[in-house]
């Protein structure tokens, strides 16, 4: 299992693609609310697993020394193997060495205990997102 960043379209490409599948066709998120125009300028990473592109997550900077993390994801056919945490432990690792003082995204519903599990706390009430509640989370670092 190895992550990488989008260095070259070809990893951006394999980002958008694990994306589709999971947003866009599996959860049918509007491809106009996942494909946004924080694409262009956050940074991309892809988990691949034998050569395959099996989970991504774009992370960016925001205010206050703050990261955000968005649109995590794994393929169905390669869930409960520790993908997504390896993509969050890249994340902070990037926070980390940008100095960044925490890391927040906001996470549906039903993944809190995965990113409470990571340290991660919410820190809003529910809210409704591409039609289905999410809570804001946030970890300091």
């Amino acid at each position: 299992m190895i992550v990488k960043w989008a260095a070259n379209d070809s990893i951006r490409d394999d980002a958008h693609r694990v994306r589709e599948l999971v947003f866009i066709e599996e959860q049918n998120v509007p491809r106009s609310l996942e494909m946004d125009a924080f694409d262009a300028v956050a940074l991309h990473a892809v988990c691949y697993l034998e050569g395959q592109a099996v989970g991504a997550v774009r992370f960016r900077e925001t205010t206050n020394n703050v990261g955000k993390v968005e649109r995590l994801c794994v393929l169905s056919t390669h869930r409960g193997y520790g993908i997504g945490k390896h993509l969050m432990h890249a994340i902070e690792k990037l926070a980390t060495l940008n100095q960044l003082s925490a890391v927040q995204l906001n996470a549906q519903s039903h993944a809190l205990p995965f990113y409470e599990k990571l340290g991660y706390e919410a820190v809003s009430e529910p809210f409704m997102e591409a039609n289905m509640p999410h809570v804001t989370m946030l970890k300091k670092l």
